[in-house]
């Protein structure tokens, strides 16, 4: 690991010296790649120094504690070689998490896809509540959303909406939400007052770069077609809605939401080709998933992740058993802690992994 974490460090610095060549300078598209390779450097460069810089001080705290024989001096000594041992176990901690391979999608924007399931209106009011519920966190964490498809329903919920969430890291931190959210209310719909058990399904697609997936135009069909809002009713009367049918799969997908028909189709084009590449992803990784499932789920849209009750004000979520007694705050986009939750889980599982 030593090693490892030297020739890290070697690079890292390696890096620092040609950002201030001023040859790199000149050419700024250079100049941003090397700075890109070097903040994906950066954290673990960090807490390794700090690791070395413990691993440094121990000896000499160890020697004097070996030749102090005051007794109140021995006793602060004993306490600093306490706290610089635990720091020491802490920062090791860190850098195996650090070491872990990075899942390439990371640092990419996501597609998220959010369905009404079981439960009719009340399935694609709890779409809605998903929706914001992201949008808010989003917001939070300084990304930036955009619509880019919504099939409504009459009193003003989603069949299904579809969205772009862009900004650093952001698949990295939504991906765990993928699988079956589940409401436990009164329905708006309900007169009898009674307790009504609905779905949503999410989906959480990483943004594909267009060399990632090179789509046919010979491969695909696209409809053109008006665009409709809640109930049916007519947004407009120009015909501006795109729909994409890639034949060789059979996805489809369809976004009118914008009024010109341009951007609309490259709007469907984005979302298709996050589809295909989630595709791809699944068939490659179907055998692995078939052996062996991780403590956080395999992010299948058909198992029950999260249940947001809302007579008690609670969130669980089923995967790490987590609780959270407030759930207005959690739907108002605090999901910090269930997210750090799901991520250390994970870490765990990698970490546990790699030792077998």
């Amino acid at each position: 690991m030593l090693e490892k974490l030297q020739e890290i460090e070697r690079k890292y610095d390696e890096l620092s010296q040609l950002l201030s060549d001023p040859g790199v300078i000149a050419d700024q598209e250079v100049w941003q790649k090397y700075a890109k390779a070097q903040a994906g450097l950066t954290e673990i460069v960090t807490v390794f120094r700090e690791y070395r810089e413990a691993d440094r001080q121990l000896p000499e705290i160890v020697s004097l504690l070996a030749e102090e024989s005051d007794p109140e001096l021995r006793e602060m000594a004993e306490e600093e070689r306490k706290g610089i041992e635990k720091k020491k176990e802490e920062l090791e901690g860190k850098i195996k998490i650090l070491l872990l391979p990075k899942d390439p999608n990371d640092d990419k924007n996501v597609i998220m896809e959010i369905r009404a399931g079981t439960g009719g209106e009340e399935a694609a009011l709890f779409a809605g509540d998903l929706y914001k519920m992201y949008s808010r966190y989003a917001e939070k964490q300084g990304w930036r959303t955009e619509l880019l498809s919504a099939s409504y329903t009459d009193i003003g919920g989603f069949k299904e909406i579809v969205f772009l969430v862009e900004g650093q890291g952001a698949f990295s931190k939504l991906k765990f939400e993928s699988g079956t959210h589940r409401v436990q209310r009164i329905p708006a719909t309900e007169s009898g007052g009674r307790i009504h058990t609905s779905a949503a399904t999410v989906a959480v697609l990483p943004e594909a770069e267009e060399v990632e997936v090179d789509i046919n135009p010979n491969d695909i069909r696209v409809d053109i077609f008006c665009s409709s809002g809640p109930g049916g009713q007519s947004v407009n009367t120009t015909q501006s809605a795109v729909r994409i049918t890639h034949l060789p799969t059979g996805i489809v997908v369809s976004c009118q939401d914008e009024k010109s028909q341009h951007k609309n189709k490259d709007k469907a084009l984005r979302v298709l080709r996050a589809r295909l590449l989630e595709r791809a992803k699944e068939e490659q990784m179907g055998e692995v998933a078939s052996v062996r499932k991780n403590q956080v789920g395999s992010g299948d849209r058909s198992e029950r992740i999260r249940t947001y009750n809302f007579p008690q004000g609670r969130v669980t979520d089923h995967r790490i058993g987590l609780t959270l007694h407030r759930l207005e705050a959690v739907l108002l986009g605090d999901l910090d802690e269930i997210i750090q939750g799901l991520t250390t889980s994970e870490q765990a599982e990698r970490l546990k992994a790699e030792v077998v």
